[in-house]
């Protein structure tokens, strides 16, 4: 029988508990897409130039679980408002509380073991359409990386069902612990905690500064190093934690005493709301804004590598293309580059011992050099620079690498007259170069011209990268295939973070809503439009929404300082991840007002 009228209630709730599983299945796939990465230990790193990579995903990966538990307790929090009335008036009916607790372990434990099944089979579906979609759109090169991981799939398993297993006791205490009367009326339990204006001050001032010293911090990490990377973790965990406690309440206070605002629509009841909700989502948003930091800055600097990749080519060679005795087929494609702004040709001869060219031809056309700068700790090219016919003619022949074949890198240089050249035995061959005005839109071609060089000159295929071809296109891949890995692993796991943190946000929200209907029902009795209190929905959630979205990428903005040490502008194409990420973002905020909206305007006509 009470087994029937669970079934009856879940029944009558099926729109939310499809949110809930529906929520819970992402997490779990989300989860798995994580460990995926985190786990396979080959793919970290064969993938990351960085050392120290491991220890970083293992902490990525703790760090994800917190999240993770984070979300179960709040989709449990949304489970129980769902149930507590059904409970209350199922021991009123005179059901023993030992049997309503062993209904929830039942019912919290089927569906969280559900879920997860299939979630964990949605994942690894997920991370093979992710890492095609990222590998198609990113030209990275991506080793010993597989959507199904069963270490991963057993983790993400036995991770959950432990969850599940800790909410079922956790669900099973409380309601043992509550009064009948309590559960029947919940919804109608006041929260409002009062805060000392002093203490408020203080908090602001606190926040402020804790800020003000993250952020000095991380813009200074050159100097401080590790210790500034501590400090500005912890200064800005805590900043970030009294500014929504203290500073974002205060904020709303002034906007209720502004008449303008107050009474325009049904601000002053959103505003009510939003003052009401404040001290009870503090630590939520507080996280949110972390974590939202966090997921940001991943695929940022993701997609930051993206662009960096050709950047770096730039500061290894001078010339987007050398032909050195090309064939016909190379000289072909050369017509499909695009932008060129410079181009030269040099005659060639050679001996067992020596390499000659001609001093005309040098004097005319000068060998060109990258001509470096310092920032940051990172060498940046500020151009191309002609060498000097003379520094070449005294023994610094280094420059003339640059159009050399690595045979040729190990003999003496002459640069002779014409006269000379002609009475030197041997071939004369021919060397070409192209500079361009963008490598990245010529890639595809200057590939393609690459092969045929290869082709003519086998030696180019030996040894590993740019050590025994000194190309530009050879330097690319060689960063390609250092620093993919992290542009795949950065796009990848920010999207993850994405999810789940607005998945805790989500039913952080929906957890309060069945509270809430009362109040709207009540305005709509009272002659409220239906699209006044939708209006009213939107503000409120939007406002949850966008508060903690402004604190992260504010991080985010000051947190790119860290990565000029390793990267050569951090800031670069800052548009593109953030509307990426914005977009997503907006998408779970209309989802959730959806939801919302589902939920407390359902009595509303």
């Amino acid at each position: 029988m009470l087994l029937k009228l669970s079934l009856t209630g879940i029944k009558g709730r099926l729109k939310d508990y499809l949110v809930l599983f529906s929520g819970l299945i992402m997490a779990s796939a989300i989860f798995y897409m994580f460990e995926a990465l985190a786990t396979n230990k080959s793919f970290v790193t064969s993938n990351s130039p960085i050392s120290m990579a491991g220890i970083i995903f293992q902490i990525g990966s703790v760090l994800l679980g917190i999240i993770a538990l984070v979300y179960i307790i709040y989709a449990n929090n949304f489970l129980m408002s769902m149930r507590r009335r059904d409970y209350g008036m199922f021991m009123m009916l005179g059901a023993k509380g030992r049997k309503i607790a062993q209904l929830i372990a039942a019912e919290t434990l089927v569906i969280g073991t559900a879920a997860t099944l299939i979630g964990t089979v949605l994942g690894v579906g997920l991370t093979q359409i992710v890492s095609n979609l990222l590998l198609s759109q990113m030209d990275i090169q991506i080793k010993h990386f597989s959507p199904f991981y069963l270490p991963a799939v057993l983790v993400t398993l036995i991770f959950f069902i432990i969850l599940f297993i800790i909410a079922a006791v956790v669900n099973q205490f409380q309601l043992l612990k509550t009064p009948v009367l309590q559960l029947l009326h919940d919804d109608q339990q006041p929260n409002r905690v009062s805060q000392n204006k002093l203490s408020r001050i203080v908090q602001i001032v606190l926040g402020l500064l804790f800020l003000a010293v993250g952020y000095y911090m991380m813009i200074k990490v050159a100097t401080f190093q590790i210790m500034g990377l501590v400090v500005a973790l912890v200064t800005i965990v805590l900043g970030t934690y009294f500014l929504f406690n203290a500073l974002f309440g205060w904020l709303i206070t002034l906007l209720k005493r502004n008449s303008k605002i107050r009474n325009r629509g049904l601000n002053n009841f959103t505003l009510a709301q939003l003052s009401f909700r404040i001290k009870d989502y503090t630590k939520m948003l507080a996280l949110v804004a972390m974590l939202f930091a966090l997921a940001l800055g991943a695929i940022t600097v993701g997609i930051g590598y993206q662009s960096e990749i050709p950047e770096m080519a730039e500061t290894m060679a001078p010339y987007d293309v050398v032909l050195n005795q090309p064939n016909q087929e190379a000289l072909r494609l050369t017509k499909d580059l695009k932008g060129v702004k410079a181009t030269a040709n040099y005659d060639v001869k050679e001996d067992a011992k020596t390499v000659y060219y001609r001093t005309a031809q040098l004097e005319k056309s000068p060998i060109m050099a990258i001509q470096f700068g310092n920032g940051n700790g990172v060498a940046r090219a500020k151009g191309v620079k002609p060498v000097k016919l003379s520094e070449i003619q005294n023994g610094d022949s280094s420059s003339l690498r640059a159009i050399q074949v690595p045979s040729q890198s190990s003999k003496d240089v002459k640069v002779v007259s014409d006269a000379e050249f002609n009475q030197v035995a041997g071939a004369t061959t021919q060397v070409k170069t192209y500079r361009v005005k963008d490598f990245a839109v010529n890639l595809p071609v200057i590939k393609k011209i690459h092969a045929q060089q290869v082709i003519a000159n086998p030696e180019l295929a030996k040894g590993q990268g740019a050590t025994m071809d000194s190309s530009k296109y050879a330097n690319y891949k060689l960063a390609n295939s250092m620093f993919s890995g992290l542009e795949f692993m950065g796009f990848f796991l920010g999207i993850a973070f994405l999810a789940m943190l607005a998945s805790c946000l989500m039913f952080k929200i929906l957890s309060g809503a069945a509270s809430d209907v009362k109040r709207y029902t009540m305005l709509a009795k009272i002659g409220t439009r239906r699209n006044l209190l939708q209006q009213s929905i939107a503000k409120e959630i939007g406002v949850l929404f966008l508060l903690p979205g402004i604190v992260g990428v504010i991080h985010v903005l000051f947190g790119l300082q860290l990565f000029k040490l390793i990267m050569i502008d951090p800031y670069n194409d800052l548009w593109v991840p953030f509307s990426i990420f914005i977009i997503l973002y907006a998408i779970y905020y209309l989802l959730t007002t959806w939801l919302y909206k589902g939920i407390v305007l359902k009595e509303v006509k």
